[in-house]
């Protein structure tokens, strides 16, 4: 579990997965897209759903329902992509992220938001800043940063591939 403790009251950007509502500070969120077609890039992981072209840059696009242990985000009228930075060690990275929807920028206080459990979480709490509570209801706060390893958002990130399946959808 992430043991580092809010300290700071912030904002949030809340949005859904399945029938659980996250938050992710919203001070790494850059915008909200509604879903755009995705080209998928060969010998991705499963969770990368492909890449976007977002005024001429390739974003790449992960399914965090995926990535969590959950199915498949099936497209509706409420999916949104989330376009937001991650910061590594080595650099920050611009990511979208699927979710089903996307509801309200919250302000959290640190009283509100109390340590992940650390048994019944389908999420690994490494990932979980904490579980805020707001109007009787749970709030699963994650560490964007912490979601992904430096790895995956390497291979992620490849601009050879993504922009050689960019070029394949504008040829089709």
């Amino acid at each position: 579990m992430n043991e580092s403790k809010i300290v700071e009251t912030a904002l949030y950007l809340t949005f859904r997965l399945d029938e659980e509502l996250f938050a992710l500070d919203v001070s790494q969120v850059r915008e909200i897209l509604d879903l755009i077609p995705i080209t998928k890039v060969p010998q991705s992981a499963d969770y990368m759903r492909g890449v976007i072209n977002v005024r001429g840059s390739v974003i790449p696009v992960v399914d965090l329902k995926l990535k969590f242990g959950m199915h498949r985000t099936e497209p509706s009228k409420d999916t949104r992509i989330v376009v937001m930075e991650i910061d590594t060690d080595r650099e920050t990275t611009i990511i979208g992220a699927m979710a089903d929807s996307v509801h309200d920028v919250i302000e959290l206080e640190p009283a509100q938001i109390e340590n992940a459990p650390t048994i019944g979480s389908r999420l690994h709490t490494e990932f979980i800043k904490g579980i805020g509570k707001r109007n009787d209801r749970f709030i699963i706060v994650i560490d964007i940063d912490r979601v992904f390893s430096s790895e995956e958002l390497s291979s992620a990130n490849h601009p050879e591939a993504m922009a050689e399946a960019m070029e394949a959808q504008a040829a089709a």
